[in-house]
């Protein structure tokens, strides 16, 4: 069996800040994030995210781990950043729990 890895990139919005994801896991359940972005408030966020259970993630939602150490590392950010669901959709696909397949936000003025 072969590792899932998956790599993600995250264009947050107006801020102009990208984050690149690299997800792994050995197991399909415990699964690293390696994170690299323009933001310094989301290379803080990076330093506070533990290995995850993937499982574990899933079924606490808001309450996991990530969503955890987003609230605690996040605070003064915008509530709409997107690096938040991009790293949760990265764990799970590196957990073979979803396929790697492109999310988007589309934002326009009517």
């Amino acid at each position: 069996m072969t590792m899932p890895i998956i790599d993600a990139t995250i264009k947050a919005g107006v801020c102009g800040f990208t984050t690149r994801v690299h997800a792994e896991s050995e197991d399909e359940q415990e699964v690293r994030l390696a994170v690299e972005s323009d933001c310094e408030k989301i290379r803080k966020l990076a330093e506070a995210i533990p290995p995850l259970d993937a499982y574990h993630e899933i079924e606490a939602g808001f309450d996991g781990e990530l969503m955890k150490s987003v609230r605690a590392t996040l605070k003064g950010c915008c509530a709409g950043c997107a690096v938040p669901s991009g790293l949760f959709k990265a764990m799970q696909a590196a957990a073979s729990l979803a396929l790697p397949q492109t999310a988007t936000i589309e934002v326009k003025r009517a």
